[in-house]
Order: structure tokens, then sequence, then C-alpha cells
């Protein structure tokens, strides 16, 4: 039997998928563009790399979802349940991405705070923290201060609100249930990549800035114990955002399933 569908229609069906998958390829291949810039500085590539993959997977997703049919049903249901953005996000992931987000934000922020130019090191400030070490003034780096967490703030700034508010416009708008689970899910998922992958790199330079010359001492002992966990944890979560975003009913993390059917 031959396929009917035209071939415009059946591209456009897809287009989330080709859209999302796209956004990925560009973000990969910006990072290796990126990472390997000619630089005075080892950690200002990863983290410009590091920053504009989560943007374009943020982006891809984004015109993934703009791309998205809508339905057209000729019978239309709807539930008198009001409708919520937290209904359609991944029970179980979405507060532990939130956690990664708050830890992110404090730990750039107490780095903005503790660093400093360092006098043997060249470069503007925000790039070390200065610690004294068998009575000598010294400098360890690369510590995540304004040098290197600008740009992370502003892939925060500009990613955060444009998932937002994708999420409200998926939440309020037409679809059924699993229509809707999945793009809130793929929104998620591009999210936390942003927000995983920039944990994972502030965690790496910590430890790499407080065990160096092992000149961090007992507060820079109990940080490292501390960021460990979370480090495992943004492994964890990138690749599950990941795995989400390429292909959204391939998790599950439902806690439950109410099977109710509503549209616009």
């Amino acid at each position: 039997m031959l396929d009917t569908v035209p071939l415009q229609s059946r591209l456009l069906d897809h287009a989330d998928h080709y859209a999302r998958w796209s956004g990925l390829a560009i973000g990969v291949v910006a990072a290796q563009q990126l990472v390997t810039i000619e630089s005075g500085d080892i950690a200002i590539p990863l983290v410009l790399a590091i920053t504009a993959f989560g943007l374009c997977a943020v982006g891809g997703v984004l015109v993934g979802d703009a791309l998205t049919l809508r339905p057209q049903e000729a019978v239309r249901t709807a539930s008198l349940a009001p409708r919520l953005v937290r209904d359609h996000v991944p029970p179980r992931m979405a507060p532990l991405l939130l956690l990664q987000a708050s830890s992110l934000v404090a730990l750039l922020v107490m780095g903005a705070v503790t660093a400093s130019s360092g006098a043997d090191r060249t470069g503007g400030a925000g790039r070390v923290i200065d610690v004294t070490c068998e009575g000598v003034r010294t400098s360890l780096g690369p510590w995540p201060g304004l040098y290197y967490s600008g740009p992370m703030f502003a892939a925060l700034a500009v990613g955060t609100p444009a998932c937002v508010w994708a999420l409200r416009r998926i939440a309020f708008g037409p679809g059924d249930h699993q229509q809707r689970r999945d793009r809130a899910w793929a929104i998620m998922g591009a999210w936390g990549l942003l927000v995983s992958s920039q944990v994972l790199l502030v965690v790496l330079m910590l430890l790499v800035a407080l065990t160096e010359r092992a000149c961090a001492g007992p507060l820079g002992a109990v940080t490292i114990v501390v960021i460990c966990p979370l480090g495992l944890l943004s492994l964890f979560t990138f690749g599950w955002s990941l795995v989400t975003v390429v292909a959204p009913r391939a998790v599950d993390d439902d806690v439950a399933e109410d099977g109710t059917l509503d549209d616009e």
C-alpha cells in the first residue's frame, strides 16, 4: 500500500526531533572549536565550550518545540482540573536539577566573593584565590571567580527564563498529556544539560585549585568533601538529561500516571 502522507507533513511531524538533535550536534561542534582556541588561560576555553554546548542544546529544544505541529482533533475533551507546570515536568529529576542549579549559583557567588587577581598570575581579577601556605602568601587556581563565572551567569540568565516560558507555554497549550509530557521533559533535559555541565566544570575547577600544592587547609578539605557528591550527582543528571533530549520517551520518571486526557 502506497504511503499517502505528504513528505512535507512527515518531515514536520519529526521536526522537533531534528531540531533537538541538530542543537546537540551544533553544540558539540561549537564546543570543539572553542576548546581549541589559543589562550594563555587553559580554563577559559573550557568555560566557553561548556557554556556554548548548553546554550545550543537549549536552543535546539526550544526551536523543536516551536516547530511541533498543533493537534488537529475533530473532537476535543477537557479536564476540570487546572493545569500546572509541575504536573508536566519529571517529578523525581526536576527537584534534583533545581538543587543543582541552586548549588551552582551558590558556588559561583562564593567563588566571586573569595576570588582575587593573584600577584603571580597574569590577567584580570577573579581568577584565583589567595591563601597562606607554610607562612607564604600564594594563589590557587583556576578559581570560579567573576572572570570565569561571568559567561556561566549569562548562560543561566538567558537559558532559564526561556525554558520556564516554554514550560508554561506547553502546560497551557494544546495537546494531550503524553504530548505535553514529552515536550516538557525535553525542555527539562536541555536545561539539565546546561546546569549539570556547568556544575561539573565548577567542581573540577575547585578540585584542581584546592588540591594544588596541598595548601587548601581544613576549609579546603571540607569543601572537597562537600563538592564531590555534587559532582557525582551532576554526572548522573547530565547522562539523564542527554538521553531525555535525544528521546524523551526513553526515560521514565513518573510517580503516578492519572491517565487524564485534556486539551485546550
